[in-house]
């Protein structure tokens, strides 16, 4: 389930209500002693919920990140056969750019008979949208979602179409050279940035301000159409 961009207070009430239900909450981490980011919203915003953490590799090898869900599915199989109701937190949509759909890709090769069902979260796009006033789309405009997680060139193909909003995610590594394709398309004064929400040390606010150096692995990019002044 979803638990949204950062903020708890943003943590919906169908996936706080899932995660009290279920005998047994997960989370991803990076390792067994590192809280990750779903898990930190999940203690804030409902302290009571207890949550395990499953390890998973993130980049690098194809076939050590096939391991790493096969031994993560092992340990919720072993849950649902004991007759345990599960749930599996995740930043944001778990149907966006999230781990959810490769572990339940490997329950159901373990597993075949589980159901999986998700609860939808909101997406940092959203918060950053609505943090700074931008109206992503309007009329018959288009939205086109991309990673820049391999480099900046996404960008530049996405921002092809001027009628189409680009939100940008997993880029922060890129800012300056993604600043560097919206300014040269015209598209950089009206662009917002969102990196690290609902931390400590979140910023939001105008890209133009941050592009001078990347940002965090998370950060969010949002970009609104050309439209007619």
């Amino acid at each position: 389930m979803g638990v949204g961009p950062g903020a708890p207070d943003l943590l919906t009430l169908r996936a706080l209500e899932a995660c009290r239900s279920a005998a047994r909450v997960f989370g991803p981490a990076m390792a067994p002693d590192a809280e990750g980011r779903a898990e930190s919203i999940l203690r804030r915003a409902a302290p009571d919920v207890a949550v395990e953490r499953l390890v998973f590799a993130i980049g690098g090898d194809e076939a050590v990140r096939q391991e790493a869900h096969a031994r993560a599915a092992g340990r919720v199989v072993a849950c649902l056969d004991a007759g345990e109701r599960v749930a599996f937190i995740t930043l944001g949509d778990p149907n966006l750019y999230s781990t959810f759909h490769h572990l339940a890709a490997a329950v159901r090769q373990q597993r075949p008979e589980t159901p999986v069902t998700t609860v939808p979260g909101i997406m940092a796009f959203q918060d950053v949208a609505a943090r700074t006033g931008t109206i992503i789309t309007d009329g018959v405009e288009r939205l086109v979602v991309v990673s820049a997680v391999d480099g900046a060139g996404v960008v530049a193909e996405a921002l092809g179409d001027e009628t189409a909003a680009v939100v940008i995610y997993k880029g922060g590594r890129h800012l300056p050279e993604i600043a560097a394709h919206l300014e040269r398309t015209g598209r950089l004064a009206g662009a917002v940035l969102g990196e690290s929400i609902g931390l400590p040390d979140e910023r939001v606010g105008a890209a133009s301000a941050f592009a001078d150096r990347p940002a965090a692995y998370l950060a969010t990019v949002v970009v609104p159409p050309k439209r007619p002044v």
